[in-house]
């Protein structure tokens, strides 16, 4: 927050700030566009305008233009707020997910997590042993062979929870039994990808201390959520929202992005303490007053997360990337999509789900977005990853994220029945 606060003290450096909102949206509002000539959900058009600014710009003026268009203090100041709005959209999605009818149980949350994990994994580890079979100096790179293999396994089994949170909300898809079970099974699988991530970058390393590091965040943030719950149920809470609803809200707010600024201290992902304090707010409809301060929260971050899609798109090909790998990017993307797909099918009828449930979740969690992208670029950063396999990893998590949008709608066509579509209608008005 203190990038944000610094800029705005600053009238020149405020113009300059606004200025790159204006773009920001004016951005947005162009991949939105081609998004809905293309028959896209609104955040891949998103994700793609941003990822296509950049190499523009640098192709344009290079990189020296980039850095006075989006001067250290700016992108700081810009990224800073898109964050924010992230965790408040986040906050206010789980928290939606969890009224009304229809939840699953345990046993099929976990089936469906195991689904798209374990098979994702496998298929990343076969990946990787194909790439050290190969001998391919230019993908293999310097890491260790075992923080490679797990890195390599990570980056096929990750799922995007802000771009499916947003693809279920554009699409109204919320309080269906596919959407709850795959935000269910995203954030789960979101936990354990961060700590493979936390243990191949130690391995790399040579120092396993930050992956034992980063579980006991977790399991401190686990603590605190179930704190948090019981703390929210008390007449004293329920007093303040009935009355003071606006405080409730920015005391909300504020919780809920502490709790993420130090995860993300400790090293995990911001997205899991908006998670964490997601869950914990009370989703019962005896507890009306919550949804409307709730509302409040989730309008904020609705409005704000486009900047996150954009601002992180543009970063990525704003660098110089190596030749284009084309088998090992076929390799990535096949074996990256149908692991998913097939594993979270095989996960859902385990877990005693219907077919068309099964193909659904299938389709949506093969969103990998830019979670996906963070976590290449930690590998690469970390030099894990060499560039010629950080940009077919990029590609595989485009060309997956891009096809969930037209896969999902060719399974409605094809085998949902007007009692299919009356059912998840039903669902979201009870909700």
């Amino acid at each position: 927050m203190n990038a944000l606060f610094h800029v705005l003290d600053s009238a020149t450096r405020t113009g300059h700030f606004v200025l790159v909102l204006l773009a920001i949206y004016l951005i947005v509002l162009v991949g939105r566009l081609l998004a809905r000539v293309t028959g896209q959900p609104r955040v891949v058009g998103e994700v793609a305008a941003g990822l296509v600014v950049g190499p523009v710009v640098v192709g344009i003026g290079g990189h020296r233009l980039l850095d006075d268009l989006l001067p250290t203090d700016i992108f700081a100041a810009v990224r800073q707020l898109a964050h924010i709005g992230l965790v408040l959209f986040i906050m206010g999605a789980v928290r939606e997910m969890r009224t009304g009818g229809g939840w699953a149980t345990r046993r099929t949350v976990g089936w469906v997590t195991f689904g798209a994990l374990v098979p994702p994994l496998a298929a990343g580890v076969g990946l990787a042993g194909w790439v050290l079979w190969n001998g391919d100096a230019a993908l293999r790179g310097d890491a260790s062979t075992a923080s490679f293999i797990l890195m390599i396994g990570v980056s096929l089994s990750i799922t995007a929870i802000p771009v499916l949170a947003r693809i279920l909300s554009d699409r109204s898809l919320t309080y269906t039994r596919a959407g709850r079970l795959s935000m269910a099974s995203a954030a789960v699988i979101d936990g354990i990808g961060w700590l493979l991530l936390s243990l191949a970058i130690s391995l790399a390393a040579g120092n396993t201390s930050g992956c034992l590091d980063r579980g006991k965040s977790l399991l401190i943030g686990l603590a605190g959520a179930l704190v948090l719950m019981r703390a929210l149920r008390t007449r004293v809470a329920s007093l303040l929202v009935g009355r003071v609803p606006w405080v409730a809200a920015v005391a909300l707010a504020v919780v809920g992005l502490t709790a993420s600024w130090l995860l993300q201290r400790w090293g995990l992902s911001e997205v899991i303490g908006a998670l964490l304090v997601g869950a914990a707010l009370p989703a019962d409809e005896a507890r009306a007053p919550w949804g409307q301060v709730i509302g409040r929260i989730t309008r904020v971050g609705t409005v704000l997360v486009p900047i996150f899609f954009v601002v992180t798109g543009v970063m990525v090909f704003a660098k110089q990337l190596g030749a284009m790998p084309w088998t090992a990017t076929v390799l990535a993307t096949v074996l990256g999509i149908c692991a998913k797909l097939f594993g979270s099918y095989l996960g859902c009828r385990l877990g005693g789900e219907s077919r068309l449930v099964g193909l659904q979740i299938g389709v949506l969690m093969n969103t990998r977005g830019l979670t996906e992208l963070v976590v290449l670029q930690a590998g690469f950063t970390a030099g894990i990853l060499t560039p010629e396999m950080f940009l077919a990893l990029v590609i595989m998590a485009l060309v997956a994220t891009a096809t969930t949008g037209p896969l999902y709608t060719l399974l409605d066509r094809r085998f949902r029945t007007s009692e299919d579509v009356a059912m998840d209608r039903s669902v979201a008005v009870r909700a």
